[in-house]
């Protein structure tokens, strides 16, 4: 696992790097080691080095993960993935934030679903801000009506938005920078991965959802 600590340390390095180099303070922004098709050892041993937080595509691969995982206590699990209404429920009761939310029914499902003995699922709503029809997300003119709905649910707090840009479109970040100061309440812009991280931690993201440059390529 040395691999897997030196890769941790250099992500590390680059997020410190761009927080530092735009201002920001320290700790502004967060790592959700995105952790589709990695072993629980590779998530045990990032658990020692002090992560936290794991995001997950596939709901059946994380339950699983969770149940072998279960005596690590304070892990935070993120579901980042396209979310199918089948899969609310498992969803609001297994995981503590889902950034991939498109649509109010997700929403009200998730809200509807959620345990009483939990806190609030913390959502973000996923925005296509390209257009592109291989991706979720809502549409950048469907925000405010979206938002304005999800907004009153009671057991999801909605905190900002997610989204995945086409290859080279940075500017896809400035689009979310601008639509969160809409609403002074929201406090999370979940955007940037391996390639572009520094890009969107000047854009004013406050998650990098890494995988390839934690964990490494994965074998084909």
């Amino acid at each position: 696992m040395c691999e897997l600590h030196q890769r941790w340390k250099t992500l590390w390095n680059r997020i410190d790097h761009a927080v530092a180099q735009c201002g920001r303070p320290k700790g502004s922004v967060r790592l959700l080691a995105v952790s589709k098709f990695q072993s629980t050892d590779a998530i045990r041993a990032l658990y020692e080095l002090g992560q936290r937080d794991f995001g997950e595509n596939y709901v059946q691969e994380a339950l699983q993960k969770q149940a072998k995982l279960c005596d690590l206590k304070d892990l935070n699990w993120h579901f980042i993935g396209p979310v199918q209404r089948n899969k609310t429920l498992a969803i609001a009761t297994h995981f503590d934030w889902v950034h991939s939310v498109d649509r109010f029914l997700i929403a009200q499902r998730l809200s509807e679903q959620r345990p009483e003995k939990l806190t609030p699922l913390q959502i973000c709503l996923q925005v296509n801000v390209d257009a592109e029809d291989s991706k979720s997300g809502c549409k950048p003119d469907e925000v405010q009506s979206l938002v304005e709905a999800i907004m009153p649910l009671p057991a999801i707090s909605l905190r900002g938005f997610m989204s995945i840009p086409a290859p080279g479109h940075i500017q896809t970040f400035s689009v979310l920078s601008s639509l969160i100061q809409q609403w002074p309440s929201m406090d999370t812009l979940s955007m940037g991965m391996s390639d572009d991280l520094e890009d969107a931690i000047r854009a004013g993201s406050t998650w990098v959802r890494v995988g390839t440059a934690l964990f490494g390529k994965r074998a084909h």
